[in-house]
């Protein structure tokens, strides 16, 4: 007899539509353990540009991957760190350049198929919490529930420009603005694993919602589908 499979929840979606306070809340709601899968592709992509590697060059790209220790420490994204090779590797992770970086090597068949297995391996009891733009369509389509964040683009940048003022950065709205644009064409166009709602998922849109009221809307999802802790 084979056991039922550790249980995930999906919550797919673009930048700066609330994934990773969802996410966190989930984690601390639920038990569950977290996979930023964003995360992965940010430190495979700035490991090869910081060896030099073009991010053309699919193959040498991935081939990274499988050489990078990886450890996520802290629940919240105020004592969050990530370490790669044991260096501190999060500052430089949440720039928008290296979000920019992460997007470009995302389209290739070859590096995603390379981080694959690596998301699968967070799929560790009691479950699993996973933050990204493939979980419910590709990682794990068998996800206990399925998310889908959305958010239009004018209020994603904006957030991200709040965000960056309150850590003291100069930033341009309008340069977010176009970057989040140019983003979401790559995402959402790209041949391999788009960045699109799953066919069972569940959409909601940010754009109007603060960060309460979509918490609000994600427990009662909870409870309507009995997944209560």
């Amino acid at each position: 007899m084979i056991a039922d499979p550790v249980p995930v929840i999906a919550v797919d979606g673009p930048a700066g539509v609330g994934k990773g306070v969802v996410t966190r809340w989930l984690m601390t709601h639920t038990g569950w353990h977290r996979l930023d899968s964003g995360a992965l592709y940010r430190i495979l992509a700035l490991a090869a540009h910081r060896a030099g590697i073009p991010l053309e060059d699919s193959a040498r790209v991935a081939a990274l991957a499988p050489t990078l220790d990886i450890r996520f420490t802290g629940e919240t994204e105020a004592d969050e760190a990530i370490l790669v090779n044991g260096d501190n590797w999060t500052s430089a992770l949440r720039e928008e350049t290296t979000g920019d970086l992460a997007s470009r090597i995302a389209t290739a068949t070859v590096v995603r198929d390379a981080l694959l297995q690596r998301q699968r391996d967070f799929r560790t009891a009691p479950g699993l919490i996973a933050d990204g733009r493939d979980m419910g369509t590709v990682v794990f389509p068998d996800a206990v529930l399925k998310l889908f964040l959305d958010a239009s683009p004018e209020a994603r940048a904006e957030r991200r420009h709040r965000q960056l003022s309150r850590k003291g950065l100069d930033v341009n709205l309008a340069d977010l603005f176009a970057e989040v644009c140019a983003r979401d064409e790559r995402d959402r166009k790209r041949t391999v694993a788009p960045l699109v709602a799953a066919a069972d998922a569940v959409t909601i849109d940010t754009t109007a919602l603060d960060v309460t009221e979509v918490l609000q809307v994600v427990a009662a999802l909870l409870k309507r589908r009995n997944l209560v802790f």
